[in-house]
């Protein structure tokens, strides 16, 4: 008993340590998002064919709900199912803060994001590709477009109501747990 609780105290004192650069990484994400998560999805409703080359590069870089954005636009048909794959394999939005709170190397880093990016872009294609071949065969169109307004009011993500201090505080709290169930 004595050495879970040792175990405890551990993970929660080096958990604690994480917290303040946590949140300075997750409020420098939320500004970033903030600032260009429009120009974005605008790229990604126009790239077309190459929606997935497109999405496994954006989707690499951390932003909070890109995923979310990603499966929206899926579900408006605005974007084809590869490049929504590209997206969700793409994305790093945990695993680049803990990667750096844990100091690694950053030529370590980068080689994980790349590899991340080349799976995402690759599997984004295929999935295309046959589906694309399927519907030619069938006869039918890769996707339909459709509004995305009605999708963006159901989607009550609030952050932008709500500021970039309370979105990277949430943000950081959940990261925080996650780090510490692994610790």
């Amino acid at each position: 008993m004595q050495t879970f609780l040792d175990a405890l105290k551990d993970a929660g004192i080096d958990t604690l340590k994480l917290i303040p650069f946590l949140f300075l990484t997750y409020l420098l994400m939320e500004f970033i998002e903030n600032k260009t998560s429009k120009k974005t999805q605008k790229a990604i409703q126009k790239s077309g064919r190459f929606g997935p080359i497109l999405g496994g590069i954006i989707g690499v870089f951390p932003q909070c709900g890109f995923s979310t954005m990603g499966a929206n636009l899926y579900a408006a048909k605005i974007i084809t199912l590869g490049t929504l794959f590209s997206i969700f394999l793409s994305t790093s939005d945990e695993m680049l803060p803990i990667l750096i709170s844990e100091q690694r190397n950053i030529k370590e880093i980068l080689i994980i994001l790349g590899i991340k990016v080349i799976i995402a872009v690759i599997t984004g294609l295929i999935i295309d590709l046959i589906i694309r071949l399927y519907r030619k065969a069938k006869k039918k169109k890769l996707f339909e477009e459709e509004k995305i307004e009605e999708i963006c009011d159901k989607e009550h993500c609030h952050c932008e109501e709500e500021g970039i201090f309370k979105s990277a505080l949430k943000h950081t709290l959940n990261i925080i747990i996650y780090i510490f169930l692994i610790t």
